[in-house]
Order: structure tokens, then sequence, then C-alpha cells
């Protein structure tokens, strides 16, 4: 892909979003980062990926549950780069608890997040988009796009929503050249995920190998976590002309989970 390109990946300071933009910077693209954390580390991630990669990169800490925000971040990419050419819609919060005791707040914060930000994202970097009759759009749905699980009320409606959202657009904007699809991951291997084995199994008076078998595994047959290399190839896919056909797709990497 040419390096001129520009992918914009909300929610990539750290985790899944963060390995999609080291994969598209790989590959020759410039890239928005975005996302919260520390300053300094978002700063040396920014520097690293520039100078290993010879890309331009930049770093936008726009609040993706507040619109205004979006709107000016995708501004400032188009006043630099002239378009937004990829956007993959990564960024999400989960909240865990029954419905009739789920906070009201949290709920309005998971769905102004998981599904108004890709919302606002596309709202306004579409027109643009459709203006160079090219664009990618990906958003990182889960698993739970497709099933639900108990306790995830916000979340699963989010994603649910965001589900939705892929297709609908991608209709609108099959004559312009432009893609819209949605990457459903199962359980990834992250720091965060990794960080969290210890305390569930003090909690549940497990041990790590239950956690990771008995409950983070449990839904998925090849017992095996997905990697964040293995959602950044297929975004990278996604985005590239031999996906130029794929458009309304919602697609499960998830270890066989949504094929029970």
């Amino acid at each position: 892909m040419s390096t001129k390109k520009v992918a914009l990946v909300t929610g990539s300071t750290s985790g899944i979003g963060l390995g999609i933009a080291k994969k598209f910077a790989s590959e020759g693209i410039n890239i928005i980062l975005n996302g919260f954390g520390d300053a300094a580390a978002i700063e040396t991630i920014r520097a690293d990926l520039a100078k290993t990669h010879g890309v331009e990169v930049r770093y936008n800490g726009a609040d993706m549950s507040k619109p205004d925000e979006i709107a000016a971040m995708i501004q400032s990419i188009e006043s630099e780069f002239g378009a937004v050419d990829i956007i993959v819609n990564n960024a999400g919060i989960q909240h865990v608890q029954p419905v009739e005791d789920f906070p009201i707040e949290k709920w309005n914060a998971i769905l102004a997040i998981n599904l108004s930000g890709s919302f606002h994202t596309i709202h306004h970097a579409l027109p643009k988009m459709k203006a160079k009759s090219w664009g990618r759009i990906i958003n990182i749905a889960s698993a739970h796009a497709l099933v639900a699980s108990p306790f995830k009320s916000a979340y699963v409606a989010a994603k649910h929503g965001i589900a939705g959202l892929t297709k609908t657009v991608a209709l609108e904007t099959a004559t312009f050249g432009i893609t819209m699809n949605a990457i459903c991951p199962g359980y990834v291997w992250t720091p965060l995920v990794e960080k969290q084995i210890p305390d569930t199994a003090k909690a549940r008076g497990i041990t790590e190998e239950q956690v990771i078998n008995d409950v983070l595994l449990h839904s998925q047959p090849t017992k095996k976590f997905v990697t964040i290399e293995q959602v950044a190839a297929l975004a990278y896919f996604l985005a590239s002309e031999d996906a130029a056909s794929i458009t309304g797709a919602i697609i499960p990497i998830d270890g066989g989970w949504t094929a029970q």
C-alpha cells in the first residue's frame, strides 16, 4: 500500500489498537495514534514507530466519548493529510454487572465510546473518503457482536450495534470505493488480560492455569488465545486492495467460539 495512505486507529496506545498501528506502520502507512495513557510513554511509542518504519506518526488524544473532540480530530487529520484513508474503530471500555445493578453512568459511557464513537468518526470522515472514491473502515467488534454473555449488557448491546452499523455503512458506501467491515475477536492475549489472571485466581480460589482454561478460554474450542498479531494481520488485509470486494462482513476470529 502507498505511503500516502493515512490510518486513524482509535484506542491505539496499547493492546490490540497498538498492534494494528504497528502492523500498518510496518507496511508503510502513516499513522494517527489515539488513546489515553502517560504522555511520555505515548511519545516514546509515537517516535519509535516513526523511526522504525519511516512513516509519519501523529498522536491525537481525542476522548472518543465526546463528539466535538472526535470532529476536531478528523478535521485536524484532514488539514494535514487531506483525508483519512483508513479508519480502525478500536477504542472501547468494559463493565461487568447484573443488569438490574448496572450503573446508568457505566451504560452511557460504554455506549458512547464503544458504539457512538464509531458513528461520529465515520460521520465526519466519510465525505472526504467519498470525494477520493477510496476508503477502508474497520470496526474492532467482538465475539459479543454475535453472541451474548451474562452481566455484560452494555458491552454486548454496543457490539451488536456495531454489527448493524457496519452493515448499514457498507451498503451506503458500496459504490464509492469504500469498504466497511467488522472484526470480532474472542479472548485476545493482551497485557491487560495477563495482569488480571493472578487476581482472578486469588478471587476464585483456583490456579492461574484454571483461570486461563476454565474461565477465559472456556468458550473457545481451540483453547488458545487469539493473538494481537493475528487481529492486526486481518485488519491489514481488510485495508488492502485484495479485500476490495469484502464489505459488510462481520468476521469472527475467535477460536471457534461463535461456531457453537
